[in-house]
């Protein structure tokens, strides 16, 4: 076996004892469908879910179904909850409608973009080996978790809380991260779209106050998640109030914000109108003034 793919299968374990320990906390004080832990359940048919996609991927050898598995596993499993649990709350329900509507327009965005793109090159390496192209499958069902889980967890407790500050702080803070994101991607959409802005960066709009408006804005979205959820949350429940926390690692230190810096510097870096546009506008965090 190489070395990649014993590395491979030493994360592959890591990730599901991470899973496991998020399930067992996050299903404290929560409600049951049967004899299982309602949140325990969702985490596991979120891994599963990816697993039985995987299967004909790997076969096939493609990465097309990867970005809607995920989407689907964030649909599917918040209404299995709204389904499954008894007496659903207020909280539960705003919760679960927040998650559904950011999901689908993730889901169209991210249906769009490989339509266009045709596939995606960060996967030509991982999809020849059977164990490290699961991994990019499983750890996507985590991902799903984690970043539900404040929503998910709330949803399947049974402290019941009427709605309440908490409840307005985080809906306003929700429409404001939903609509930065909205608004910066169609504005990138639009710009990338004009022949006349072939080889540039974008410096307008959103992108004038901050270099990743739209990961400024989904950050912003599910600190508003998990100020709503809080209440609803009690003892080892509270672990899932690292669903923003896990977003925000996410988008600065590994996938998003360094990932597209390091791009940008490759292609602009050193020419003057870059630069200076780089000097002034903040990476993350918007300056209005």
């Amino acid at each position: 076996m190489k070395q990649s793919d014993r590395q491979a299968l030493a994360i592959f374990a890591v990730v599901l004892l991470i899973g496991a320990l998020l399930a067992l906390a996050g299903s404290s004080g929560g409600s049951f469908i049967g004899a299982i832990p309602t949140f325990t359940l969702a985490v596991g048919a979120a891994i599963a879910i990816q697993w039985i996609v995987f299967i004909p991927s790997f076969m096939k050898q493609t990465e097309k179904f990867y970005d809607i598995t995920g989407t689907l596993t964030y649909v599917s499993i918040t209404v299995m909850i709204l389904l499954a649990t008894p007496e659903l709350d207020a909280r539960s329900l705003v919760l679960g409608a927040l998650v559904l509507v950011w999901t689908l327009r993730l889901g169209i965005f991210l249906f769009r973009r490989i339509s266009k793109a045709g596939k995606d090159d960060r996967f030509d390496a991982l999809k020849p080996s059977f164990v490290r192209f699961l991994n990019v499958w499983t750890i996507q069902g985590l991902w799903v978790t984690f970043t539900a889980a404040a929503a998910w967890v709330a949803m399947t407790s049974e402290k019941s809380v009427p709605l309440d500050g908490f409840a307005l702080v985080g809906f306003v803070l929700w429409v404001l991260g939903f609509g930065m994101e909205i608004i910066a991607d169609q504005q990138k959409s639009r710009f990338n779209a004009d022949p006349a802005n072939r080889g540039k960066f974008i410096a307008t709009g959103l992108w004038s106050v901050s270099r990743h408006p739209n990961y400024f804005g989904e950050i912003l979205l599910w600190i508003g998640v998990a100020i709503i959820a809080f209440p609803a949350l009690e003892g080892w429940q509270n672990i899932a109030l690292i669903s923003p926390v896990f977003v925000i690692l996410l988008l600065t230190k590994v996938s998003g914000v360094p990932l597209l810096e390091k791009k940008a510097e490759s292609k602009w870096g050193g020419q003057t109108d870059y630069e200076d546009y780089k000097g002034k506008t903040p990476v993350l965090i918007p300056k209005f003034f």
